[in-house]
């Protein structure tokens, strides 16, 4: 197994909760860390109809072959059964005694803190950092081949061409299950407003625009957008709300978890495309923020991300929230440091004060360095943001 950089948390975790819970998005090695985590305990998996069926016709019976606790995998699958599971935690007063794996954000996270409220941690797991990536056999020295295979397991594990398993990937989990959960009988239009989705990655969002070009209804994007985004699919990147300047963008920015899946949807059948890709900029942006997230998860943080602009334009990519304190990071995709690629940051100092705490650049290159107060770091060490 690769080692996973959440699976510390996930341990600390089990000896504070009788219970911990491991979302995340399909095929992001969940059901790997669990079971690396609890080597020593049953595991049973809902996705298997005689699992299902028994958990839900007979819970009691179904916990019975866990009596000193182990793996539930995909408990969406069975809701009914985590009020039962509630009864045995709260019964044998054990700590470290569960791990429960889910997929569809939707139901499930209601669902555990309804009904295990107090008893259950959460650990949101995403596809593999550029860090866990180092582990593998992948190449990282290459950013345009890091941006376009993403971080999915199964592509690093199996040594599978990006394009041939992210293709499966989007027929068999994001067309079946997303569609399932939206009921969605136009597979084309659908289709089409995640590739469109895609082409907006790391842009203001403008629901009236997609739905014009998809043909459907405002509040229809927005429903769809929420249920990618359970999916753990994209996210949504607000504005920050301190008051810098009375003159703020309040649309939120959109971003996908993963550039190898994004690169996929947007058509880039091979790294060599990256370079002149009209899009570079936006996919390289795409790849730094979801490191930051899945960075900030992988130590059991919320993200606390937002970015800033005003109506004049400028623009910081990032603020990271600490404490009083705000960390801006500018992002950008050239090679050579530029001296455009202060402005924002510059701009947005000036009005934050003391504030501001510690400015980044990342960019594409190698260098690291520092300039008039700005901290300069390479891709190649975006843990480090």
């Amino acid at each position: 197994m690769i080692p996973r950089e959440a699976e510390s948390q996930v341990r600390a975790l089990l000896r504070g909760f009788p219970v911990v819970t491991i979302t995340g998005p399909r095929q992001s090695g969940k059901t790997t860390l669990a079971r690396t985590v609890l080597n020593d305990r049953p595991y049973l998996s809902l996705e298997e109809p005689d699992r299902r069926r028994m958990a839900l016709d007979d819970p009691r019976g179904f916990l019975a072959q866990l009596p000193d606790g182990g793996i539930l995998d995909e408990v969406q699958r069975a809701p009914e059964l985590l009020s039962y599971l509630q009864t045995q935690v709260d019964q044998n007063g054990g700590m470290g005694r569960f791990l429960l794996t889910g997929s569809q954000q939707f139901g499930l996270m209601s669902r555990v803190t309804q009904s295990l409220a107090g008893r259950s941690a959460f650990v949101e797991l995403l596809p593999f950092s550029l860090e866990e990536r180092r582990h593998t056999a992948a190449q990282v020295a290459d950013l345009d081949e890091v941006l376009f295979s993403g971080g999915y397991p199964p592509i690093h594990d199996r040594r599978l061409a990006p394009g041939t398993w992210l293709s499966a990937y989007v027929r068999a989990y994001l067309e079946r299950d997303v569609r399932q959960v939206l009921n969605i009988q136009d597979l084309d239009t659908f289709q089409r407003f995640v590739r469109l989705c895609a082409g907006r990655s790391g842009q203001l969002i403008n629901h009236a625009a997609i739905a014009s070009e998809c043909g459907i209804t405002h509040n229809t994007v927005k429903s769809w957008i929420s249920v990618l985004e359970a999916s753990y699919i994209l996210f949504q990147l607000r504005p920050h709300h301190a008051n810098f300047n009375k003159r703020l963008i309040k649309s939120p920015k959109l971003y996908f978890y993963d550039t190898g899946l994004l690169c996929w949807l947007l058509g880039i059948r091979e790294a060599g495309q990256l370079a002149t890709h009209p899009l570079r900029g936006a996919i390289f942006e795409t790849f730094v923020l979801s490191e930051m997230v899945k960075n900030r998860f992988n130590r059991g943080e919320q993200a606390q991300l937002h970015f800033w602009r005003d109506s004049h334009g400028n623009e910081v990519d990032v603020l990271a929230e600490t404490g009083t304190r705000i960390q801006p990071f500018e992002i950008k995709s050239g090679q050579t440091l530029n001296r455009d690629f202060f402005k924002g940051l510059e701009h947005w100092l000036a009005l934050a004060g003391d504030r501001a705490t510690e400015p980044t650049l990342i960019y594409g290159g190698r260098e690291r360095s520092h300039h008039r107060g700005v901290r300069i770091i390479g891709w190649e060490a975006i843990g480090q943001a």
